[in-house]
């Protein structure tokens, strides 16, 4: 019906759709993601589909009387719909990968990288995608290993960025680097973000990192106010296995995040070996989808000197 590869636009089928159950799940409850969590599930009702709600967001939904699933049956879904902002997309995102069901995300939040249906087209975008008109892109998440005198602490994964810091600001920590055992360097920064291509414009593009197109496969290491003015961000193959090695820190209590969501503390001597996690996220996309259009729109660079767009 589709292909399942890395497009950037969707492909129309004369195929009717697979989505026989779907979830609508949101980790937000305000008003305005409840207005459209109400608005998808009667677009996808009307058109037949078995439509559950979880149940902490159907517990938040002005009366009436709605089909509800506990999160720990997303897996078996056909598709979810997460509505929110691109925060509330990581989260499930990480919970849903390794399943293998599409996800596509209903923009409820600031940029909407991830989340590529606008509430306005939810009607429009759902009606596409019923028919079968629409794109999958696959985006590899990252895993975390910490280990401490060589047992591991703690596994956890990211589809944006993996980053350690000190975890109190105006505070610096020294670690060493290798890549595939191969040693990098040694450094004093306010730690360092290691991103996916689709964290490339989150946290990293903050620090200076390159914006990297998510079919990529590859990895960007991009240092925190480093010490060393020539220590710039490293792009490296998307097979490649980092080790981080914490060397010392000075009166402040480090960490390591993944998507700023999870934490793990840590102490000297540490290590954090990050690689590509098995599974990808399979995001959903209706069509019209384009990554450049998002950097357009998003990174406001339709912009011409004088306030004039292109």
């Amino acid at each position: 019906m589709h292909d399942e590869k890395r497009q950037s636009m969707a492909r129309p089928s004369n195929r009717t759709h697979s989505f026989q159950r779907v979830a609508v799940v949101a980790r937000h409850h305000t008003e305005s993601i409840l207005d459209s969590v109400l608005k998808v599930e009667t677009v996808l009702q009307a058109a037949g589909i078995d439509v559950v709600i979880d149940t902490e967001t159907a517990a938040a939904l002005p009366g009436g009387i709605h089909r509800t699933a506990p999160k720990s049956e997303l897996e078996s879904m056909d598709l979810v719909v997460v509505v929110g902002g691109d925060g509330s997309l990581l989260g499930y995102g990480r919970d849903l990968a390794s399943s293998g069901v599409p996800v596509v995300g209903v923009n409820r939040g600031g940029l909407g990288f991830l989340a590529a249906v606008s509430p306005e087209h939810i009607e429009d975008s759902f009606a596409e995608i019923l028919r079968g008109n629409y794109a999958i892109e696959e985006h590899f998440l990252l895993q975390a290993n910490v280990t401490r005198k060589g047992q591991t602490i703690a596994m956890q994964t990211a589809l944006n960025d993996v980053v350690v810091n000190p975890g109190s600001p105006a505070r610096m920590l020294e670690f060493a680097l290798w890549v595939d055992d191969e040693y990098v360097y040694d450094q004093r920064s306010d730690g360092l973000i290691i991103a996916s291509p689709t964290g490339s414009t989150a946290y990293a593009l903050s620090a200076g990192g390159p914006i990297m197109h998510p079919g990529l496969d590859a990895i960007v290491i991009v240092p925190m106010f480093p010490h060393t003015l020539t220590s710039r961000p490293l792009v490296v193959p998307g097979e490649k296995v980092l080790r981080l090695r914490l060397l010392d820190v000075v009166d402040a209590e480090p960490q390591m995040s993944c998507d700023s969501q999870v934490h793990v503390q840590l102490e000297i001597g540490d290590e954090v070996v990050i690689e590509k996690y098995a599974a990808p996220l399979r995001l959903l996309y209706p069509p019209g989808h384009s990554f450049y259009q998002s950097c357009r729109s998003k990174l406001d660079w339709g912009s011409r000197l004088g306030g004039q767009r292109t």
